[in-house]
């Protein structure tokens, strides 16, 4: 969960200013992507650079300091509803709205950019060239994102659900690498920042994959795929989510009703309505082909530092780091055991300075856990398959349900030795504890 409100802060004083990001950077002797993430609340910068900040807009430090430590008590969540074409997604919006209004969300919903160019005449066979068109999308994307996250800052509202009708990372199923780089370095960002900017992406499988009799492109003038263009597209935008911290896949195997039941069941868990449950299985695995995994374009490798904290009444606290290639984001996880299976647990994202500052408070009992998490989609299920540098032969993977009772579908290339679900052995803050 951003904090938009110290964001639209540092925004509106340089758009009062007269100057660009770029001009804010040279001027304070940072880099572009630094006052980006301030301003897009992934981010706040140092006391030192906060001294600077209050001396270019001539505010007081002491205004921009209480601005930066200030929590509101408003709950700002930003998601994405994605999916290949004919899934559903329309209708899908439409049961949202009215699920979590009455449950007293003021609820935004950014729409489809792509379907809002293309109707208005700008398309990749109008522009120069598909990068071309990409670069604008991805303005205008980013853009209307930026608008609604001011909006509902301002909101005296206690809850706030950001819906965005397709997210950034979609673009990357219409791109080639060279094309995607272009477009982050236009951006001067990064493929971490970029999918891992909403708080949760609920992916909702085409009608194409499952549901052939229904699959209609007659609701969507910008579309024109055949069932398996749709299909190869779908999973184009499931590979390009692959890595989110929450992504969750609404497939066909149920009657549409029930599949918008089971998207709108999905946010309400992520959402912790009425209560933030999770219900994770974990196996101990022989250790995995890694060229095979590798290999698969659903799958992805992220790195993960993991440090407990100090905690009290049975309470689990942790921080985490969470990336790749240099590219980080943090968060802080409070989790409460209800069984074996089933935890209470409230996750909430944090800038690089309190994740620092978080460490002081480190369990001198427990080392930092490292590894390396594989986050594959197989069968619309999401598995995290961990490896850690202390084992060489046995390996981790992980599931989240909704229900206990779920059946799990298992790739044949993950032998599974057995089930540690509740094994106090094979739980990361066991593996943690100093020997």
């Amino acid at each position: 969960m951003n904090d938009y409100r110290f964001g639209n802060y540092i925004y509106e004083k340089r758009k009062l200013a007269g100057l660009s990001q770029s001009q804010v950077a040279r001027l304070l002797g940072v880099t572009d992507k630094a006052v980006s993430k301030w301003e897009n609340g992934r981010a706040k910068p140092n006391t030192d650079t906060l001294r600077k900040i209050a001396h270019l807009f001539q505010v007081p430090i002491d205004e921009l300091l209480q601005m930066r430590e200030e929590k509101k008590d408003v709950a700002i969540h930003k998601i994405v509803i994605t999916g290949g074409p004919s899934a559903g997604k329309t209708t899908g919006l439409s049961w949202i709205q009215n699920a979590f209004t009455k449950l007293g969300y003021v609820v935004l919903f950014v729409p489809e950019t792509a379907t809002e160019l293309i109707s208005n005449g700008v398309a990749p066979w109008t522009c120069g060239s598909n990068l071309e068109y990409q670069k604008c999308q991805m303005r205008l994307q980013l853009e209307k994102e930026a608008v609604f996250e001011q909006a509902a800052a301002s909101m005296n509202q206690e809850k706030v659900l950001i819906v965005c009708d397709r997210g950034a990372m979609d673009n990357k199923a219409y791109m080639n690498e060279l094309e995607f780089s272009q477009v982050l370095n236009e951006f001067r960002t990064n493929e971490v920042q970029l999918r891992d900017s909403y708080d949760a992406v609920f992916h909702m499988v085409t009608a194409a994959k499952g549901a052939e009799k229904f699959y209609t492109t007659d609701n969507n003038t910008a579309r024109t795929e055949t069932v398996e263009q749709a299909a190869a597209l779908d999973d184009k935008l499931i590979a390009a989510w692959t890595g989110h911290p929450h992504l969750r896949v609404i497939d066909n195997s149920t009657d549409f009703q029930d599949k918008l039941k089971k998207l709108i069941a999905e946010i309400r868990s992520f959402l912790g309505e009425p209560e933030p449950m999770e219900i994770e299985r974990k196996f101990l695995i022989q250790y995995p082909d890694v060229k095979w995994l590798e290999s698969l374009p659903s799958c992805r490798k992220v790195d993960i530092i993991q440090t407990y904290l100090l905690s009290k009444d049975g309470d689990e606290l942790r921080v985490r780091q969470r990336g790749e290639n240099g590219n980080y984001i943090y968060f802080k996880t409070l989790k409460r055991r209800v069984s074996d299976a089933s935890r209470v647990e409230i996750e909430e994202r944090l800038t690089q300075d309190e994740y620092l500052r978080l460490l002081m408070e480190a369990d001198p009992d427990r080392r930092p856990i490292r590894k390396t998490r594989y986050c594959l989609i197989y069968d619309n299920q999401y598995f995290e398959i961990d490896l850690y540098p202390f084992w060489s032969e046995q390996a981790i993977v992980e599931i989240e349900l909704r229900e206990e009772s779920t059946d799990i579908r298992f790739p044949k290339e993950l032998k599974i030795i057995r089930e540690v679900t509740g094994d106090e052995n094979y739980q990361n803050a066991s593996l943690a504890k100093r020997q």
